[in-house]
């Protein structure tokens, strides 16, 4: 009986310490978009949509980022983590659509080209990929080398 307890508070503890991880992971990143946001206060009125577009990223990647830190030491952390990888890929693809943008402004057309960018990030997101997937693959190994010992 006072093995279960120990057992019980010592899981206690440990989602206690996992949530409270994801908490203050979460509200950094959501603090950054706040400040980052201040900084960028006039740009949705020269793009249309561009706040709700920013807002369902950060959202969206709160998610992924709380329920990675929640599964943590688990295979989701890395499924997690591989989804979000993914999730910022497709997100810039289907945003940015081409990564040639067009404004209409004031008597002109601005054309602001933004490909190099999006190369760049998706490039980036891609490595986020692949050290998630090698993260899990070194997972499921020390798994399989624990089992077999």
């Amino acid at each position: 009986m006072a093995e279960v307890k120990k057992d019980f508070k010592k899981r206690l503890q440990e989602i206690t310490f996992k949530a409270l991880k994801a908490t203050i992971k979460s509200v950094l990143l959501y603090g950054i978009y706040f400040v980052l946001s201040m900084f960028l206060a006039s740009v949705p009125e020269m793009f249309p949509g561009f706040q709700q577009i920013i807002e369902t990223f950060v959202i969206v990647y709160m998610i992924f980022t709380i329920f990675a830190e929640l599964t943590s030491e688990t295979i989701f952390q890395h499924f997690f983590n591989t989804t979000k990888a993914l999730f910022v890929i497709l997100y810039l693809a289907f945003s940015l659509k081409s990564g040639v943008i067009g404004i209409t402004f004031q008597n002109g057309n601005l054309i602001i080209d933004l490909r190099s960018f999006m190369a760049i990030a998706m490039l980036l997101s891609l490595l986020g990929l692949a050290k998630s997937m090698f993260q899990a693959i070194n997972f499921l190994n020390a798994k399989a080398e624990t089992l077999h010992v």
